[in-house]
């Protein structure tokens, strides 16, 4: 098994907090997480709504299946009984012990209205998301974090301690990293079971039956919606217009379908962690929310396959590589901000004179760094222009503007501007 770097976090919450929610996509290592920290960790007994039998007695019999629980306990895909919040907030209540449940599940704790109502304050949430390539590779990732540093250290080195990715030196990791290597990681995405699937013809065969199964389960258990099958359809659609504003007026026409049929759906699939909806970033917090979010998908591999596209397809279109490439680097930075020391929000930027950076982090000081992603292996000045117009409106809120992008060497634009192979997101 992999280590999860998500395992440090869920264990500090299990020593203070009386229930810990693991919630993540299906197929995630959510199942196989949980079980591995009662096993090792924390021990504690394993349930799991999945079976028959116990699903019916935990829905039956909400107060009397918990009462009967030793704990600590583990209840996997908790989100399949919603009575038994009731009756896991009765029992935290009685006994404020902490670590005493870890719940998971394939829903975001926000569908989930008795789980999170009941258990305000009672609950530490924590999400798995498919492998980072950190995790692939055994190593934690700490990209966010030196964002964050006085000065941008190299990977491995010590925060503020000068050994700086400034100088036009090749870093051994990137260098290793070829483009054929890059691009073969987005086809793969992080899913633990497509990445052990060698064949291109298998993956497509899992990630077929894995959209099917969310549909005709997930999706059915939270909600009871028409034309379900109008859903692979829009996640199609979808995958054509990632690292893009999202427009439901328009995708509403493309689809013929009503708007507010089209956000329920969005909504749906954000809740299944099949989409990720990306805030804009603005100056002025009252406008955050007017701005439109940008759409990513939680997965390249899925994303490849709603696309129909390889690597080699890949290789040739690099309009179609750069899109792809961005959604990637949102992802792993989505992952790494759940075991970052700098706690942080991810959001886009763009001017309505269409200056934009495709990602900004925020720290809670207010503090930015903002993040331009490119499919080329040189670059330009005139690349950090959307950097550049990021760091006039933050002032001295903005840390330093950096480009990824897929050479192999670390170039100073500016004390506060540097491009870094992107290979060093997982360095």
């Amino acid at each position: 098994m992999l280590h999860r770097h998500a395992t440090s976090a869920l264990l500090d919450g299990l020593r203070d907090t009386p229930v810990v929610y693991l919630q993540g996509a299906r197929q995630t290592g959510k199942s196989t997480l949980a079980r591995a920290v009662a096993e090792r960790r924390h021990p504690a007994r394993y349930v799991t709504l999945d079976t028959a039998a116990v699903l019916a007695a935990a829905t039956s019999d909400p107060e009397g299946f918990v009462a009967g629980l030793e704990r600590p306990v583990v209840i996997d895909e908790v989100q399949r009984a919603p009575a038994l919040a009731l009756a896991i907030k009765a029992a935290v209540d009685a006994d404020r012990r902490p670590g005493q449940f870890l719940l998971t599940g394939s829903a975001g704790v926000l569908a989930l209205p008795r789980l999170s109502e009941s258990l305000a304050g009672r609950m530490e949430l924590h999400t798995l998301w498919p492998f980072s390539q950190g995790e692939l590779r055994g190593v934690r990732e700490t990209f966010v974090d030196r964002m964050f540093a006085a000065r941008l250290a190299a990977p491995g080195a010590p925060p503020g301690t000068g050994a700086a990715a400034t100088r036009a030196t090749p870093d051994t990791e990137a260098a290793s990293e070829t483009q054929a290597d890059l691009i073969e990681r987005l086809c793969r995405g992080g899913y633990p079971e497509a990445q052990a699937r060698e064949s291109r013809t298998r993956r497509r065969a899992w990630f077929d039956a894995y959209v099917d199964a969310i549909l005709q389960r997930d999706v059915r258990e939270l909600a009871n919606i028409e034309r379900l099958s109008e859903i692979p359809r829009l996640l199609a659609l979808l995958a054509s217009r990632i690292s893009q504003p999202l427009s439901f007026a328009d995708l509403a026409r493309t689809l013929t379908i009503p708007q507010t049929t089209l956000k329920r759906y969005m909504a749906l699939m954000e809740t299944t962690f099949l989409v990720r909806l990306l805030p804009a970033w603005s100056s002025n917090l009252g406008k955050r929310l007017a701005k439109a979010p940008k759409l990513m998908l939680a997965d390249t591999g899925l994303l490849a396959h709603m696309l129909g596209v390889d690597a080699g397809r890949l290789r040739r279109d690099r309009t179609l590589l750069g899109h792809v490439l961005e959604n990637f680097a949102a992802m792993e930075l989505t992952k790494q901000l759940g075991w970052s020391e700098t706690p942080c929000r991810l959001f886009h930027f763009r001017t309505p004179a269409g200056a934009e950076a495709d990602l900004v982090l925020e720290d809670r000081a207010g503090r930015l760094v903002g993040i331009e992603v490119k499919a080329a292996a040189a670059v330009q000045r005139r690349d950090f222009r959307g950097l550049e117009t990021l760091a006039a409106l933050a002032g001295e809120r903005f840390v330093r503007g950096v480009l990824l992008f897929t050479g192999t060497t670390a170039v100073a634009f500016g004390p506060k501007l540097h491009a870094l192979p992107v290979s060093q997101v997982w360095a």
